[in-house]
């Protein structure tokens, strides 16, 4: 089975975190979320991952195209990187990676993690992997029939039709025919909304007999945004939170740690409450602080402060500011 991962995506809603570096690599529990997606897809799939390609940027330079090959080395894949130059749809993104396009293949957005108690039934023709959402409004959703199959593809429905919104994530028996049906929409210019769309391949599929039906994630975590991104963090911590989260190399001192916490590498803590639900990253030294339901990225320092719902980055120097009060009875303060 092979994987072809798109993310070539410029993750403008997680600027500034997302300048330096794509979003996919941005860290939730001490991995990349591209590194996690990839580990839960190898989790499900009822079979060996062959091979896995990321579609990137060429501008995202040769250091983050060696972490995606390492990524792949890490879940036992052969790793290869592929490049989408525009922005034309999610159709002409996964025919970038069109040599991998053959055999059993699963597509998956490198925007979105899930939690799923399946297994991959790679017998079927296609699997689209779905959730219940309680407003289907801002999603492509599925509709089924008694038989569990797909019927139609409905993009972001103004009136209900189906809760069972597609995650992102995509399972094809045979890859060289989603290949063929791709180049069928880029051929013959067949755009949605001015670009060349997956759910167009998908309809033509099911209009010639392919059988779609549903994998049914239990939890669908999205990373679309700061807030999104931190909660994805406290809820994956609970997932693996008795895997061993605390690196032998860190030290704390004098500090508390409330679980579920990750420390990396080298990570110092001194006079600090740390946790529930914080991940800090390699070499960052936190002193003096409360930290609570967030991430610090790698070698960053935190002193004097006092955080929730936040996102440190990578070289950070944060100082907060000690303060001497007088407040009387019945006030109420808010820093």
């Amino acid at each position: 089975m092979n994987i072809i991962i798109p993310m070539a995506g410029m993750g403008k809603r997680m600027r500034p975190h997302t300048l330096t570096i794509p979003k996919p690599l941005i860290p939730i529990a001490g991995k990349p979320i591209v590194h996690r997606l990839a580990e839960d897809i190898v989790k499900v799939c009822n079979g060996e991952v062959n091979k896995i390609g990321f579609i990137i940027k060429d501008t995202f330079g040769k250091e983050v195209e060696a972490q995606l090959m390492q990524i792949a080395k890490d879940i036992g894949a052969e790793g290869h990187i592929f490049y989408q130059d525009e922005a034309l749809g999610t159709a002409h993104a996964i025919l970038c990676a069109k040599s991998l396009l053959e055999g059993k293949v699963v597509v998956a957005f490198a925007d979105t993690l899930f939690k799923a108690d399946f297994v991959l039934d790679t017998e079927k023709d296609g699997i689209i992997w779905v959730q219940k959402v309680e407003d289907p409004r801002p999603f492509g959703v599925v509709q089924l029939n008694e038989s569990g199959e797909i019927t139609a593809f409905v993009e972001k429905p103004e009136e209900f039709i189906s809760d069972l919104a597609i995650i992102g994530i995509y399972f094809f028996k045979d890859g060289a025919y989603l290949n063929k049906e791709l180049q069928y929409i880029i051929d013959n210019d067949i755009k949605d909304k001015g670009e060349y769309q997956l759910t167009n391949a998908l309809e033509n599929m099911k209009a010639k007999g392919t059988v779609f039906t549903t994998g049914e994630v239990t939890e669908w975590l999205d990373c679309g945004n700061k807030n999104a991104t931190v909660y994805t963090n406290q809820r994956y911590l609970e997932f693996i939170k008795d895997t061993g989260l605390v690196a032998d190399s860190a030290k704390t001192v004098n500090t508390i740690i409330i679980p579920p916490v990750y420390l990396g590498e080298g990570v110092e803590i001194h006079d600090s409450v740390i946790g529930p639900h914080v991940s800090i990253g390699d070499k960052s030294k936190i002193v003096g602080s409360r930290l609570q339901n967030t991430i610090v990225q790698t070698e960053s320092k935190v002193n004097n402060a006092n955080l929730s719902n936040s996102m440190i980055g990578n070289f950070v120097n944060f100082e907060g500011k000690p303060m001497d009060l007088s407040i009387g009875d019945f006030n109420v303060l808010e820093l």
